[in-house]
């Protein structure tokens, strides 16, 4: 089989049996090699996991001969399997060569299928060979102890999406000049069919608070001058485009804000987020971890996308607040505008993030140990 050059240095093989683990793995990729230097092989996942210092691959079949071969080529100082899929011919290789192997994010085992064929006691001889075991519940983490496993924590999930997006601090701090102390909320990528109902919210929560400023980051960018236009002839409200060096006055109402990537300086200005694409397009368009790790309340539609799981913690820590008409988003962004209110909703919101970050440090803390005994 033919395979890309080994990278110089020592390699982290990360294992991908479950697809939904993609977005974890590169998250320690980018932590690994980035924070650390360490090469990371990627096998298995879907999607876009192209990063610095990564190579990506398919997994190998679970048979002798394709593991020595694999192992023979890679060398890997540490082999890291995201989820509980266990690949029993891979483990017990990888045992006889004195690799390190960590079990991530790891729910009830279960062996590949196929290999609960070969002899009973399978699945309990490949979690005895792990070095440590990581679960994300007590309830999986029981099954790994009844197994036989010692070595067992229970961290909960990593948030892919938990570190904090960048931004321009000389930007942020003239825009909160400018604000003041005007109440401000924010929607993100939103579509034309959700263009009305974010319009609606506003004029809503304008009645009870006449100095409320929304930041509107169309979906389309190319809509901006448009939706302005309407904004002013319907509305009769002063809009501020950003693509144009417009600035947000005590009078602006709507300030567009059209000029690229700026996510992490506007979730930072803005207490309220809504997450455009959830009510009504074709969903959730970003992850709710963005705005939650920089202190932003979460309005959402139903239509959560890629990213059910994340908004399913977020909503049961009261961090997130659903909603399924263009009238209960109006509803629940009034409420929104009593500071402890959103405050409290904030806190949650971060709450769950800060967990998920702190279980990505002890994982990538438990690996650099790892590879370090290696060297």
């Amino acid at each position: 089989m033919h395979y890309a050059p080994r990278p110089d240095g020592p390699l982290v093989w990360l294992v991908l049996p479950d697809p939904a683990k993609s977005e974890a793995a590169l998250l320690l990729a980018r932590r690994l090699h980035g924070e650390h230097g360490l090469a990371v092989l990627i096998s298995g996942g879907e999607g876009d996991l192209q990063a610095n210092g990564v190579v990506t691959g398919s997994l190998p079949a679970d048979h002798p001969a394709t593991v020595q071969e694999f192992l023979a080529h890679w060398q890997p100082d540490v082999i890291v399997i995201l989820g509980s899929t266990l690949r029993p011919v891979l483990i017990d290789i990888a045992a006889s060569k004195g690799i390190p192997m960590l079990l991530v994010q790891a729910d009830i085992p279960h062996l590949l299928r196929g290999s609960d064929r070969w002899f009973f006691g399978l699945t309990r001889r490949s979690v005895l060979a792990f070095h440590a075991i990581m679960t994300v519940d007590e309830t999986a983490a029981r099954e790994y102890r009844r197994l036989g496993a010692s070595n067992v924590a229970r961290l909960g999930r990593m948030e892919a999406g938990s570190m904090a997006l960048p931004h321009n601090e000389p930007e942020r701090a003239a825009l909160a000049a400018l604000f003041a102390t005007r109440p401000v909320w924010l929607a993100v990528d939103v579509p034309p069919e959700e263009e009305a109902a974010v319009i609606a919210a506003h004029r809503a929560a304008l009645r009870p608070a006449h100095r409320l400023l929304l930041i509107l980051v169309p979906g389309d960018p190319a809509r901006a001058s448009a939706v302005a236009a309407a904004l002013e002839a319907s509305e009769g409200w002063i809009v501020a485009r950003r693509d144009l060096d417009q600035e947000p006055d005590t009078e602006t109402a709507v300030y567009i804000a059209d000029a690229g990537q700026e996510y992490g300086l506007w979730y930072r200005l803005a207490p309220v987020t809504f997450m455009g694409g959830s009510l009504f397009g074709a969903g959730s368009a970003r992850s709710p971890l963005e705005p939650a790790a920089l202190g932003s309340a979460i309005l959402h539609g139903r239509k959560t996308g890629a990213f059910g799981a994340a908004y399913g913690r977020l909503g049961a820590a009261l961090g997130a607040a659903p909603v399924s008409t263009e009238g209960e988003l109006a509803e629940f962004l009034t409420e929104l505008l009593s500071p402890d209110r959103v405050a409290r909703m904030a806190h949650a919101a971060w709450g769950v993030v800060s967990e998920g970050a702190e279980v990505t440090n002890r994982i990538v803390t438990t690996i650099l140990h790892l590879a370090e005994g290696k060297r």
